[in-house]
């Protein structure tokens, strides 16, 4: 009797793997983008995991050490009123990043609902969304969050200072910082997610699903958009950095987060102020901006990382 050989695992061929763990692979294989994440990560960890130190002392004034330079009592410092850099820059890229992820989240909510809901539903619809896109397109973003500044900061402030929320114009200012940032940063979103359902829109399995009586909201929802799952995240992670960046355009032109409350942008602004032809206090522009280029850097660099990791055209 001739024994039958069965092959061992090794021999079986290589393993299958879902396509999560074959764009883990992808991304873990590309090495600016692994270093940009862990950048990120180290970035917000000091900034956020120092929130109970900074937000006492960001604003502590000691007119005795006023521009020194850095050392080993003031690592980064001190700027014109004696604050010692190194916790309001702490503190700034706290609020940096979250003005950044909450106004990418505020353009992906928008975006992402104009977007399909205009590649989906097509004919008039779609003719009336992409002209109130193109319409916006040719409007500063400048002019938008100034008029949304003149429009909603006092009487966001007088509600919540009437539902005892602390420091209610601080408060007000941030919101309408956000709600203007995410306000215009949606436009190439919603391009972009519906040229994506329009493709998707008449093939095989949505087909099949519009067959068998299943609701629009329910193909939209269901069906189409786990596809478009990449998509989605590639473009919320290179809008965050456009996000913080128009946050430090903002605050540097003095329309953004307002004073005593530091970003990076209100720093190199601060930085830039004091620049003169006799003396350069070289720290107070060169810290913010260095951290500001490595952070919009490394956002990029795994932007750039997921968008390879996710890209169906690639084994």
């Amino acid at each position: 009797m001739t024994a039958v050989h069965v092959p061992s695992d090794a021999a079986a061929g290589p393993a299958i793997r879902s396509p999560l763990r074959r764009a883990v692979d992808r991304f873990c294989a590309s090495k600016p983008a692994v270093a940009g994440l862990a950048c990120i990560l180290t970035l917000a960890i000091l900034c956020y995991g120092s929130l109970p130190w900074t937000l006492g002392r960001y604003d502590f004034q000691d007119l005795n050490n006023v521009y020194q330079a850095p050392g080993l009592a003031h690592w980064m410092g001190t700027d014109a009123l004696g604050r010692d850099l190194l916790v309001r820059m702490l503190l700034g890229g706290a609020i940096s990043l979250v003005i950044g992820l909450s106004a990418a989240a505020i353009a992906l909510v928008i975006g992402l609902t104009v977007g399909i809901t205009a590649g989906y539903a097509g004919g008039r619809i779609d003719a009336l969304l992409m002209r109130t896109v193109d319409v916006l397109y040719g409007l500063p973003y400048l002019l938008l969050v100034i008029l949304l500044r003149v429009a909603l900061v006092d009487r966001m402030a007088g509600v919540l200072g009437r539902v005892g929320a602390p420091q209610p114009e601080t408060l007000a200012n941030l919101l309408v910082l956000l709600v203007g940032i995410g306000a215009v940063s949606w436009l190439t979103m919603a391009r972009v997610i519906r040229s994506q359902v329009m493709s998707l829109r008449d093939q095989p399995f949505v087909e099949a699903a519009r067959a068998m009586g299943a609701r629009p909201l329910r193909i939209m929802f269901r069906h189409i958009m786990p596809n478009l799952v990449g998509t989605i995240l590639v473009y919320a992670t290179l809008s965050i950095p456009n996000a913080i960046l128009a946050e430090s355009t903002l605050s540097f032109l003095g329309l953004g987060v307002q004073p005593p409350l530091p970003t990076w942008g209100s720093l190199a602004s601060d930085g830039i102020a004091v620049i003169n032809p006799i003396y350069i206090y070289w720290w107070l522009i060169t810290w913010p901006c260095v951290i500001l280029t490595l952070a919009l850097v490394c956002l990029n660099f795994v932007g750039d990382g997921l968008r390879d990791a996710v890209d169906p055209n690639r084994s």
